[in-house]
């Protein structure tokens, strides 16, 4: 299979969508930006379609699928009640990196999509290309993040032709994505909602929105279930090489990079800008120190870069977890399966 990647430039761009809703409508897969990182895309009802999101990014059958719509009042479409605090929070957060988790209206999605679970997560993503192609096609999309399972979410299209290339026909091109990481995941299911996956949108946030709020759920019991949200269960996040956390202090990654070399082993640094001249074979940076935000927009990228060198570890620095600093730490340690170095 050719993939096509066409560059979204704002003029013209109403013709890509027609072309891209095509694709959904007659089963096929597109790659699309959103505000946090880039989607592969199929028609949520289209149980084949569904099925071909699967087998291109690797991803295990029992982790439900994300479904993105085009409007808020969608909600009722697709979900079999929604609860005042679902409006709350869409009024406030949508179009955002904010997924609500409801019961799912019966007979509609197709069965992939909810993993057999009797809930969905819906999403109005904050992004011109991905709201442009959803209103264009009308359809539920659902659309996991656009990489091999496992691997660092891409930020950029050329990340999505890294792992996509000759899987999928279509990848809408338009350009970094702003957060860099994947929407909250609230489960509007449980009294009082509870935080299934961290993300921009914080407990901070939605408190004042919704009140009481549980922070966070994670993997815990759900080995042998399918996990409510993707991101709970299965180790993601990851390049190539091992990566171990270490704490943003300029002597400990010295010394940690000079242990290392003594071992003969070669290092890669993933670090916030002026944490060069500590040894590292490669340096990638991750935005500025103190400041979580900038980090969780290069992440992914850099933990992808290391993957085009020869690394045998990669060092990766913690930082810290208020905020968006909780959702950057989930990712990171993750990435690492809680791996820290320690001297």
């Amino acid at each position: 299979m050719d993939t096509v990647m066409t560059q979204l430039t704002g003029q013209g761009d109403e013709l890509l969508f027609r072309d891209a809703a095509e694709i959904l409508k007659n089963g096929g897969l597109v790659a699309f930006p959103t505000e946090t990182v880039y989607g592969l895309g199929a028609d949520a009802t289209n149980e084949k379609a569904v099925g071909d999101i699967y087998r291109a990014k690797g991803r295990p059958s029992d982790n439900p699928l994300i479904v993105h719509i085009g409007t808020a009042g969608e909600l009722e479409r697709y979900a079999a009640e929604v609860p005042e605090v679902a409006w709350k929070c869409a009024e406030a957060f949508w179009p955002g990196p904010l997924t609500l988790i409801v019961r799912a209206k019966p007979g509609v999605f197709a069965p992939s999509v909810t993993a057999g679970l009797d809930t969905v997560g819906l999403r109005m993503p904050a992004h011109p290309a991905a709201l442009g192609l959803l209103q264009t096609s009308g359809l539920p999309v659902a659309a996991p993040s656009a990489n091999t399972s496992g691997k660092p979410s891409p930020t950029r299209a050329e990340h999505v032709a890294s792992d996509m290339d000759g899987k999928i026909p279509y990848i809408l091109d338009g350009g970094p994505t702003g957060i860099g990481i994947e929407s909250t995941v609230l489960d509007l299911t449980s009294n009082p909602p509870v935080i299934l996956r961290p993300g921009a949108v914080t407990a901070e946030m939605l408190r004042p929105v919704i009140g009481d709020v549980n922070q966070t759920a994670d993997a815990g019991d759900v080995e042998d279930e399918a996990p409510r949200s993707p991101g709970m269960k299965y180790t993601h996040y990851s390049p190539e090489a091992p990566v171990w956390l270490i704490g943003p202090d300029r002597e400990q990654i010295r010394n940690a990079v000079r242990l290392l070399h003594g071992e003969g082993k070669r290092v890669a640094l993933v670090a916030p800008e002026d944490f060069g001249g500590t040894g590292a074979d490669w340096y990638f940076r991750t935005g500025r120190q103190n400041d979580p935000a900038s980090v969780s927009v290069q992440l992914y990228a850099s933990l992808r870069a290391c993957d085009g060198t020869d690394a045998d570890i990669i060092l990766a620095t913690t930082v810290n977890d208020e905020g968006i600093g909780g959702a950057v730490m989930n990712r990171l340690n993750k990435a690492a399966g809680g791996r820290l170095f320690r001297n």
